[in-house]
C-alpha cells in the first residue's frame, strides 16, 4: 500500500516535469505567431486612435474656418458701419451709397456750422439753413421757409444714404437736414439747422422720415 502511494506521488511529478519540458521546446515560430497577432491588434487600436485624432483635427479646423469666416463678414459689415458714420468725403471712395462728391461736399458743409446758427432767425430756420448750405455748396435750394419743400426737390430715393436730404415730420410743423451717417439700428444720422436752436447732429428715428432725395443741380 505505501509503494503504492509513492508510485502514485513519482507520477505526478512525473507528468508535471513533463508539462514543463514540453512547454520549453514549445516551437519559437508559435511564439512569434503569438506576439505577431498582438503586435498587430496594438497596431490596429493605433490607426483607430490615430483617424479619431484626425477627424477630430479635421473637424475643429473646419469649424475655426466657418468662424474665421463669420468674423471676416462681421468685419466687413463693421467697416461699413463705421464709413457710413464717417464724413461722406472721407467715405465717398468705398460707399456707393454715398451719392458722390456733390453730396459730400454737403455734408462737410453742413457739419462746419455745427453748434451754432449761421442764419438770422430766431426759430423755424432748419429750411433756410438747409437752402444756405445748398447754395453754398454750389447747388440751387428751393427758395422757402418751409421742411416739407423738400419732398419735391431734387432726386427722390427709396432709402436712407449718406448725403441725401432728409424731410421729416415733427410737432408744430416739419424739420429737414442732411444724413451724414447711418446707425447700428440703421436710423440715419441726420445735420440739421434749428435742432434746440443749434445745428446739431443726431440720429433720427426712420420712422419720422418721409422722403429722402439727393440734390440736384
Amino acid at each position: 500500500m505505501v509503494q503504492s502511494r509513492a508510485f502514485g506521488r513519482s507520477l505526478v511529478a512525473l507528468a508535471l516535469c513533463f508539462s514543463a519540458f514540453a512547454f520549453s521546446f514549445t516551437p519559437a515560430s508559435a511564439r512569434s505567431i503569438h506576439g505577431e497577432r498582438r503586435y498587430a491588434h496594438a497596431h490596429s487600436v493605433g490607426h483607430h486612435a490615430r483617424r479619431r485624432y484626425a477627424y477630430r483635427r479635421y473637424r475643429h479646423v473646419a469649424r475655426l474656418s466657418r468662424w474665421g469666416a463669420g468674423v471676416a463678414r462681421m468685419r466687413a459689415r463693421g467697416l461699413a458701419d463705421a464709413n457710413a458714420s464717417l464724413p461722406s468725403s472721407t467715405a465717398s471712395e468705398g460707399m456707393s451709397s454715398s451719392g458722390g462728391f456733390g453730396s459730400s461736399n454737403v455734408v462737410a458743409e453742413a457739419r462746419r456750422y455745427i453748434g451754432g446758427n449761421p442764419t438770422s432767425r430766431g426759430s423755424l430756420w432748419c429750411a433756410r439753413f438747409m437752402n444756405m448750405v445748398l447754395q453754398r455748396s454750389g447747388y440751387r435750394g428751393t427758395g422757402s421757409d418751409l421742411a416739407r419743400s423738400f419732398a419735391s426737390y431734387g432726386q427722390r430715393v427709396s432709402g436712407p444714404q449718406v448725403g441725401a436730404i432728409a424731410v421729416m415730420a415733427r410737432r408744430g410743423g416739419g424739420h429737414v437736414g442732411i444724413v451724414s451717417g447711418i446707425d447700428a439700428s440703421g436710423n440715419p444720422i441726420v445735420v440739421s439747422g434749428n435742432n434746440r436752436n443749434r445745428v446739431r447732429e443726431a440720429p433720427i428715428s426712420r420712422g419720422r422720415i418721409y422722403a429722402y432725395v439727393m440734390p440736384t443741380n
